[in-house]
């Protein structure tokens, strides 16, 4: 039980410091707003190792950091074939192809009115059906290499990213659209220059909505079928071997990708729409 109070005891200092950090004088700072999260997660790993330590749990039921660490970098060759499998050629993939044809159906649903009025409640439904049901069907339909993959990552990031487009087309108001006229702008000249721009904040909503979408999309289909190698195939194996510190290493791997990937894309944002009240701070 040292162990046990040991972990609360840096968790109590650890929280009256995070509460002399943030609303401490500098509590506006850049390097105070990162110690603020730095600390609360240091200080949860610490605890888990503690307390799953001092209580002796199996690793069958949580395996402490420092074992899911070593095994991390033991396997790191493994890992990495498995995150190019399911990151790089099944989840960026279909990201990429399923925001293309979202932007460009969205375009098209701008345009027409029978497209809006026909396509939109359709995507709303079937943005709505869950995973488990249409991966096993794009697995059969394509195979179970990485293709299967990147057609449900498509299904599942296509819907989203055309609902925010389609909003963000429509954000500028109806005076502006008619100063546009006015210039004699055509549609494609008042696309690129005014209504694009307007959309912008939604599409990075979207796009940063997917992200996260993609990753796990790529991964539950590995479950329904893929060949020896890949996250999801990793995950379901290690956990029928009882290997659950590898099961954590794969969710490491997991998690760090979709960090990166997710902030990747809030980087882009801050670049591209440096005007919008959001980013001004």
């Amino acid at each position: 039980m040292g162990l046990v109070i040991a972990a609360l005891v840096i968790w109590g200092l650890a929280w009256w410091m995070n509460i002399r950090i943030a609303n401490g004088a500098q509590a506006d700072t850049k390097g105070a707003k990162l110690a603020v999260p730095a600390i609360f997660g240091l200080t949860l790993l610490v605890m888990w190792e503690l307390i799953v330590r001092g209580l002796d749990v199996p690793m069958v039921i949580l395996p402490a950091p420092s074992l899911i660490v070593v095994r991390f970098a033991d396997s790191l060759p493994i890992l990495w074939a498995d995150f190019v499998q399911t990151v790089v050629k099944g989840a960026l993939s279909g990201y990429v192809i399923g925001c293309a044809a979202a932007f460009v159906t969205a375009i098209l649903v701008d345009r027409s009115d029978f497209l809006r009025r026909g396509l939109m409640p359709v995507g709303s439904f079937v943005a709505a059906l869950p995973i488990v049901g249409t991966a096993p069907i794009l697995v059969m339909w394509y195979g179970f290499d990485w293709q299967s993959k990147a057609a449900v990552v498509v299904v599942m990031v296509f819907f989203p990213m055309l609902v925010n487009i389609t909003a963000g087309l429509q954000e500028t108001t109806q005076m502006q659209r008619d100063q546009m006229k006015t210039w004699a702008a055509g549609y494609w000249q008042s696309f690129w220059t005014l209504r694009l721009p307007a959309a912008m904040p939604f599409v990075f909503n979207g796009l940063k909505i997917s992200s996260t979408l993609a990753l796990i999309g790529a991964i539950v289909a590995e479950f329904f079928g893929s060949p020896i190698v890949g996250m999801g195939f990793r995950i379901s194996t290690s956990v029928g071997q009882l290997a659950l510190d590898m099961v954590w290493a794969e969710i490491l791997v997991a998690a760090l990708a979709g960090s990166a990937f997710y902030g990747v894309v809030a980087l882009i944002e801050r670049k591209v729409t440096f005007w919008h009240p959001s980013q001004r701070g």
